[in-house]
């Protein structure tokens, strides 16, 4: 069914064009050569989408799901440029091609975007964008980074971009020339993010929240240039929009300018299409193209929607198709005869073909070793002359021992002098400094431009931050707790994480997200503070996870993590333990958990863990012990004061450091000259850092035969006041730990 249906709409396109089929269409009033173009690229759109189905009945092809119907936001496509970046939704094909033809690349007679499309629905590792990874609408040169865009978790990334643009050029302008990211969305001053979705998207609570998020800050008067395109036909797969419910609930959000538009009648799409781009651009504040588009098919190929759409209802929806009436329209103006309308189709027609039997002979990625490759780029060597470079302005701040909060506080400074595109942002960051203090001071000394606040919504800050990063920008978010990250995690998992492997990693998105975190915070408790679970981090291929245990650690790593951000365009994520924040002492009044920060030429390689031996950090490789201790974060100086209990035995403790990835060579290493092994994972039993690390000996015949133990937190939820320590890792149960491996 839906093959046969995609036949027959190009039977009716022919038809019109002998004369055997006519509709009533809307009158042509638009130049004629603007006209011609338009219609060229909603035909070879449509054509494309046709072969689609093909593609997938003769196991070709990958993906069905089309923009048939939606081919009204051509308009889109000419009056945007490529200095517009483009987050595309997977039904925006046509606003693709038309920005594609707009470059002047096409190759032979076939215009640019096509070949592209083809190799891409088939899979194929010379797709110019993703290599075969996934279908999506992508090009460097063309100002369109990859999406999925199918739940438009894309919405907040547009809204960061959007504030970023204005806010880049303002910091470019006081700071001359800024290093940006190598792989950077292309922009100026004027640039406005087309930002495209469909009418069910709009429900969606990240939608909603990037929408909210965009009138909250133009009421305010902060330049948001979005252009939030709203593609509505009208049902979300089987599921109808009630009819006037996009347009009242836009209509009723301050801040954002609403244009309704019909993508069924060329000329009117295209003036309004023109009005909202100049008022986006002009004014530099949000604005929402609602476009009416029919959906002529079904959802996708494997949809036979005739299930839940009436007869009639689909009868309307082919005579409202928008390429057959752009046709039409074109014939009755005189545009094209029936001749040249028909020549028209025929030759891109053929041109699709013969570029679909070329599409599925190029090369399939045919290794694991291929399909990762772009997961992420990794140049450890020029990451750590980054992170040691010393050429900007030292701070006049004299330095002493500090705990571990007022050592973040004033790495963040330093790396702020560093990076003139660095911003830190995140709720209560500005004038207050934060919750817990730690970015206090950095709003005065650099500027609401650089340091500001958001509104409370994490996937927001998290959303700013991709944005950010693809135009140039250092982001360094904050969330606020580790237990808010849950309803925004999608953000890095399906969205930052993503967007080099789905661009061959020509795109990046650089980032160094802090997170205040884990247990033992005192007098401010609860689960939603004291979160002891990293498990939602650990398993998102190439973000670099570190958790650090002390001040001069701390700056250190970030000192990488910035480095990693800036050269690899790496996302990054710092999870701070709050009970360290402002803890001073390893023992009741010794001041031995108060570090100086490092010289600014140290930093902390990405894999190098922290090494300790009578209580003292040392500076040495793997030596025989009767007991490794595996630690990260709080562990470390509770394993500390552990071992100080253990008179007789030689006991080294490692602070990991780096919870993803896991330092494993490290591991194996000084597991393997100790006698005994034992992990202490502050964390939860089950998911978290301890299962990996025992999964690491486990698959060592040498570590698997030697005595091993760990101890956990509960696979409990974190109650309040001093139950909480019931269900946290308590000292006593790793000495008596220590002590049982100890005695074997």
């Amino acid at each position: 069914m839906p093959l046969a249906r995609a036949r027959r709409s190009l039977e009716r396109l022919r038809g019109i064009a002998t004369g055997a089929l006519h509709l009533d269409a809307p009158k042509l009033r638009l130049d004629p050569d603007l006209a011609r173009e338009l219609f060229a690229s909603q035909l070879y759109c449509r054509l494309t989408d046709i072969e689609a189905h093909e593609l997938r009945a003769r196991n070709e092809g990958y993906y069905t799901i089309c923009s048939a119907g939606h081919e009204g936001n051509v308009a889109l496509g000419h009056l945007t440029t490529s200095m517009d970046p483009a987050l595309l939704h997977y039904r925006s094909g046509a606003l693709f091609l038309a920005r594609a033809r707009a470059s002047q690349d096409a190759v032979d007679d076939a215009p640019a975007g096509v070949r592209e499309l083809l190799l891409s629905l088939s899979a194929s590792a010379s797709d110019p964008i993703s290599g075969g990874r996934h279908k999506v609408f992508g090009s460097i040169p063309w100002g369109i980074p990859p999406q999925t865009s199918t739940i438009a978790s894309h919405l907040p990334k547009a809204v960061g971009m959007a504030v970023a643009i204005d806010r880049a050029a303002r910091l470019r302008s006081r700071h001359g020339v800024m290093s940006g990211g190598p792989t950077s969305v292309a922009t100026r001053a004027d640039s406005i993010v087309v930002c495209s979705f469909g009418d069910a998207s709009l429900n969606h609570s990240t939608a909603q929240g990037a929408l909210n998020a965009a009138a909250w800050a133009a009421f305010q008067r902060i330049p948001v240039p979005a252009l939030f395109v709203c593609e509505d036909n009208g049902i979300g797969v089987s599921v109808r929009t009630p009819a006037g419910w996009v347009e009242a609930r836009m209509r009723a959000m301050p801040g954002i300018t609403y244009v309704a538009a019909d993508g069924r009648d060329l000329s009117a799409v295209y003036e309004q299409t023109r009005a909202a781009v100049e008022s986006c651009r002009s004014t530099r504040m949000p604005v929402f193209l609602h476009l009416r588009c029919e959906r002529v098919w079904g959802h996708a190929g494997s949809d036979a929607d005739g299930e839940y759409r009436l007869p009639h209802e689909l009868a309307t929806a082919e005579a409202s198709d928008p390429v057959l009436l752009t046709a039409q329209s074109l014939l009755d103006a005189g545009v094209l005869d029936t001749a040249s309308l028909l020549g028209t189709i025929e030759r891109a027609f053929a041109v699709v073909q013969r570029l679909s039997r070329d599409a599925v002979t190029q090369p399939k990625l045919a290794t694991r070793d291929e399909v990762m490759a772009s997961i992420a780029d990794d140049h450890p060597d020029r990451v750590a002359l980054e992170a040691r470079r010393t050429n900007y302005a030292a701070s006049d701040e004299l330095d002493k021992p500090r705990p571990l909060g007022h050592g973040i506080r004033a790495a963040l400074g330093e790396l702020m002098r560093k990076y003139p595109e660095m911003i830190v942002f995140g709720e209560d960051v500005a004038e207050k400094g934060g919750v817990y203090g730690v970015t206090g001071g950095l709003w005065k000394t650099f500027g609401a431009a650089r340091v500001f606040n958001t509104l409370l919504d994490e996937q927001t800050i998290l959303g700013m931050a991709i944005g950010a990063g693809q135009v140039g920008l250092l982001p360094v978010p904050e969330i606020q707790f580790l237990a808010y990250l849950h309803n925004a995690e999608d953000q890095l998992r399906g969205e930052a994480a993503t967007l080099s492997f789905f661009s061959r990693a020509q795109l990046t998105n650089p980032m160094v997200v802090r997170i205040a975190g884990l247990g033992y915070q005192k007098g401010f408790g609860g689960h939603f503070h004291n979160d002891d679970s990293l498990a939602v981090l650990r398993d998102i291929p190439g973000i670099i996870v570190a958790v650090p245990s002390r001040a001069d650690d701390a700056a250190a790593i970030l000192r990488t993590l910035c480095a990693a951000a800036r050269i690899d365009g790496r996302v990054c994520v710092f999870v701070e333990p709050i009970a360290l924040y402002h803890t001073r002492d390893l023992h009741p009044g010794d001041g031995r958990w108060s570090f100086p920060l490092p010289a600014r030429d140290v930093a902390i390689g990405i894999g190098e863990v922290g090494v300790y031996e009578n209580g003292q950090k040392i500076d040495a490789g793997p030596a025989a012990s009767d007991l490794v201790i595996f630690t990260y974060g709080n562990g470390v100086p509770m394993a500390l004061r552990t071992a100080a209990q253990l008179e007789g035995t030689r006991v080294r403790v490692i602070d990991l450091r780096w919870i993803a990835p896991l330092p494993e060579a490290a591991i194996r290493a000084h597991a393997e000259q100790a006698s005994s092994i034992l992990v202490v994972d502050e964390c939860r039993r089950s998911g978290n850092v301890s299962e990996a690390i025992a999964a690491v000996f486990a698959e060592l015949p040498v570590l698997r035969a030697k005595p091993f133990a760990r101890v956990t937190s509960a696979d409990s939820f974190i109650p309040l006041a001093d139950a909480a320590n019931l269900v946290l890792l308590q000292e006593p149960e790793i000495l008596d730990a220590a002590r049982s491996l100890i005695e074997k």
